[in-house]
């Protein structure tokens, strides 16, 4: 687990960040601090903006869930270790994508 606490520390510091976005994503969503306008052209241009704020907050889910995964693994003793075939997945790939649970191999 030692080995992993500077990873540890950014799959922390990467959630909050997303966990931040999320939120930011939501408020703007709500339109509350910019109420979507009268005139039916903007108002389609805003709807547009919506969608791909849509977009962009569930990947921002997709990637929490993962790294919640990833912290459930480095408690359990099983992060670093590839979910397919067992094998301990590399440093630099974990380094790479800190909530992969697959080895290269595996990823292929």
């Amino acid at each position: 687990m030692d080995q992993f606490a500077d990873l540890q520390t950014l799959l922390k510091k990467k959630r909050a960040e997303l966990d931040e976005r999320v939120h930011r994503i939501k408020d703007d969503a709500r339109h509350i601090s910019d109420p979507l306008e009268q005139d039916s052209k903007e108002r389609a241009v805003q709807q547009e903006n919506d969608e791909v704020q849509d977009a962009l907050e569930k990947e921002a889910q997709i990637e929490l869930q993962a790294i919640d995964r990833a912290l459930a693994r480095m408690t359990s003793g099983r992060y670093g270790l590839c979910r397919d075939c067992g094998n301990p997945i590399a440093i630099e790939r974990l380094r790479a994508l800190p909530y992969t649970d697959r080895c290269i191999d595996c990823a292929r």
